[in-house]
């Protein structure tokens, strides 16, 4: 699968299923590309991982995904809604953003125009990896690659509908855990906030739908995720290397230790 093919599969709704990875390791990235995910995300944002590791992470993404029963494409969380990490992601070979803390329209129709190329956006040239792949064309570029917002705050929550109609906005993004914090949680996953997290989820799955665009939603694993996309969210992340590293070291132990 191309980025052509992965951006016209999360335009066209179709049901996918990905992963989170948060270390620097691209032996392990290319392991995880192999798998048969269709997509695996690098966290530019909370993961461990700099630059240079997004860069060989999506090179490691690429390298398992030509061996694996199904192709995968690389995606990455930028630190930031800037126009130079959202470009340096795509210049990387990232097929697409997940663009963190947005609150407003205004907020992605900046990262809109950071990940496209003029007259459509502000995107300076030079794919450097992603010529390889996506471009070197601005406007076969733009088409390859896809722009996701995140929802994860509660004036995000409270304008998701005029930001699921931005123009060139491909999907929105859930972010559960600073989103249950922005419902009073008192940590990720409180309880007592169950009622308003689930009400907030079908809303923006619902709106999503209505105005014709990809939602996404970050999962803990892989009942979550089968959850959310029978709920009708369009693409489920499962998450993480480094959560799932520690719990079956720790069911391990306990099996050992029994």
């Amino acid at each position: 699968m191309g980025a052509n093919d992965f951006a016209a599969r999360v335009r066209g709704r179709e049901k996918l299923v990905g992963y989170w990875v948060t270390l620097d390791s691209p032996a392990a990235a290319e392991r995880i590309g192999r798998l048969g995910y269709d997509y695996v995300v690098l966290d530019g944002q909370h993961g461990l991982i700099g630059y240079q590791g997004l860069m060989t992470g999506l090179l490691a993404i690429d390298a398992g995904s030509s061996i694996g029963p199904r192709a995968s494409v690389g995606l990455v969380r930028v630190e930031a809604n800037d126009p130079t990490p959202i470009g340096r992601a795509l210049d990387a070979g990232a097929a697409g953003v997940i663009v963190p803390l947005v609150d407003t329209s205004g907020d992605v129709a900046r990262a809109v125009r950071a990940a496209k190329y003029p007259p459509a956006g502000v995107r300076s040239f030079g794919p450097m990896r992603a010529a390889l792949r996506i471009g070197p064309v601005p406007a076969d570029s733009d088409r390859a690659t896809v722009v996701l917002a995140m929802i994860e705050t509660a004036l995000g929550l409270q304008n998701v509908a005029e930001i699921c109609a931005t123009p060139g906005l491909d999907g929105v993004y859930v972010g559960p855990s600073d989103l249950s914090l922005a419902l009073g949680a008192r940590f990720p996953g409180d309880p007592e906030v169950d009622e308003p997290f689930e009400q907030a989820i079908e809303l923006i799955a619902r709106t999503a739908q209505e105005t014709g665009i990809a939602a996404g939603i970050h999962t803990f694993d892989g009942e979550s995720a089968k959850k959310r996309l029978d709920q009708g969210y369009t693409f489920a992340t499962v998450a993480s290397d480094l959560s799932h590293l520690e719990a079956i070291a720790a069911a391990h132990l306990q099996t050992a230790r029994s």
